[in-house]
C-alpha cells in the first residue's frame, strides 16, 4: 500500500541488510516515524507497546525477533530463550505463537553457525506468505463487495470495520480492507465507516489515516455510533479482523467487536470476519478458553492526540484517582458471525466451515 504516494510495508530489512525496520504506529496519524530494531529486545518492546500491532504483523516481528537473536547467540539455549521472552509479550494473537514455533522447529535441527541465516530467510518468507494471503483474502472478499454493489445500482457500498485489521496490521493489504481496497481499485463505489475504537483508537489513528492515503472514502464515528447507523439502514456490510479464532469458530478481536456483532445480527447486516490461515487456532476448542490481554489502565484514563503545541502527548480524561479496567479483546460466539474470508475461500464460521476449507486440519492439530 501507499505512504505519501509511495508504496510501503509495516516491515522490512535495512541496507546492513540485518537491523530490522519498522513504523512506530504509537505516534500515528501524526507523525511518521520509522524505527530499526537491532536486538530481540528491541523486537520485544516493539511488540509489547505496540509499536507494532496487528496479529499478522506481530508474528512476523517475533520471527525477526528470533533472527536478531540468533546473530547475538545462536546456540540452543539462545534459541529456547528467545521464543520464550518474545512469546510472553502478547498472549492473546495466535500468530505470535504461531510464528514462534514454526522459528523453532526451522532452527532446532541446524547447527549453531547456519541459525542466523536461515532464521532470516525463514522470517522473509513468513513476511512474504502475509502479503500474498492477505491478497488472496482481498479477492475472496471482493466477492460479497460486488455483489452488494451490483444491487445497489451504483450508490455506495457503506461498509464498518472495527479497530485496524489494514496493511498496518500486517504486512500488506490487510485482513479486513483488502477487499476494500481491492473493491475500490476496481472502480466499485464504497465507503467506510471507521469505528474511533476506543481506548487506543486505532480506528481513528490507523485504520482512517490509511484509507485517507489510499483515497477510499470514509467518515470516522464514535463507538457507539455503529448501531445506530445499522437501525437506519446505512451499513450494508461489517468486516473485521481477528487475533484468534478457535476451532469451533469463536473470534478473538478488539474489544467492542462482540457488541457490533450483536448490532449486526439484531439489524440483519452480514457480518463476516476476514483471517489468514495462521489465526486460527485449532489447538483451543471455544472462545471462553482464550487469554484475554488486560492492559494498563492509562489507556482509559488517557487519550493520545496532537497537542495544540504540534507535540503528540497524553491527556487525562477523568477525574484523577478513578480506577480502570481495560480488557484489550472481546470475545465474538460463531453464532453471531455470517461468515470467515480466508485465503482459501468464504466459509460459515463454525467447525465444519473451517474444515471444509483446511481438511487437513483438526481441533487437535499441533
Amino acid at each position: 500500500m501507499k505512504l505519501d504516494g509511495v508504496s510501503s510495508r509495516t516491515i522490512w530489512l535495512e541496507r546492513d541488510g540485518w537491523s530490522v525496520g519498522i513504523i512506530d504506529q504509537t505516534v500515528l496519524p501524526h507523525r511518521l516515524v520509522r524505527l530499526t530494531l537491532k536486538t530481540v529486545e528491541d523486537a520485544a518492546h516493539a511488540i509489547k507497546s505496540m509499536q507494532v500491532r496487528g496479529a499478522p504483523l506481530i508474528g512476523v516481528t517475533a520471527a525477526y525477533g528470533v533472527a536478531l537473536a540468533m546473530r547475538a547467540d545462536a546456540s540452543d539455549a539462545g534459541l529456547d530463550h528467545a521464543v520464550k521472552f518474545l512469546g510472553e509479550q502478547r498472549p492473546t494473537a495466535v500468530n505470535l505463537r504461531w510464528a514462534l514455533e514454526d522459528l523453532r522447529a526451522t532452527l532446532a535441527p541446524l547447527p549453531a553457525d547456519a541459525r542466523a541465516a536461515a532464521a532470516y530467510d525463514r522470517a522473509a518468507k513468513l513476511a512474504e506468505d502475509d502479503v500474498e494471503t492477505c491478497h488472496q483474502i482481498g479477492v475472496n472478499g471482493l466477492r460479497l463487495i460486488a455483489d452488494i454493489a451490483a444491487k445497489k445500482g451504483g450508490r455506495p457500498v457503506n461498509i464498518l470495520t472495527h479497530c485496524n485489521a489494514g496493511w498496518l496490521a500486517c504486512v500488506d493489504w490487510g485482513t479486513a480492507t483488502s477487499p476494500i481496497y481491492q473493491a475500490h481499485d476496481a472502480g466499485i463505489n464504497v465507503h467506510v465507516w471507521v469505528d474511533e475504537t476506543r481506548p487506543r483508537n486505532q480506528g481513528a489513528a490507523l485504520t482512517a489515516f490509511e484509507l485517507l492515503q489510499h483515497g477510499v472514502p470514509h467518515s470516522l464515528i464514535a463507538d457507539n455510533a455503529g448501531g445506530h447507523f445499522m437501525q437506519r439502514g446505512d451499513v450494508d456490510l461489517v468486516i473485521v479482523g481477528t487475533d484468534r479464532v478457535t476451532a469451533n469458530g469463536d473470534v478473538a478481536n478488539k474489544i467492542g467487536t462482540y457488541l457490533k456483532a450483536l448490532a449486526a445480527k439484531d439489524t440483519d447486516v452480514p457480518f463476516y470476519v476476514a483471517l489468514p490461515y495462521s489465526t486460527i487456532d485449532w489447538r483451543t476448542d471455544r472462545g471462553a478458553d482464550i487469554p484475554i490481554e488486560e492492559r494498563s489502565d492509562d489507556e482509559v484514563l488517557c487519550v493520545q492526540g496532537k497537542l495544540a503545541n504540534g507535540d503528540v502527548g497524553s491527556v487525562l480524561i477523568a477525574a484523577e484517582g478513578t480506577q480502570a479496567r481495560n480488557p484489550a479483546f472481546d470475545v465474538t460466539p460463531a453464532k453471531l458471525v455470517t461468515g470467515f474470508i480466508t485465503e482459501r475461500g468464504i466459509c460459515p464460521a463454525s467447525r465444519e466451515g473451517l474444515k471444509s476449507l483446511y481438511p487437513e486440519k483438526t481441533s487437535a492439530a499441533a
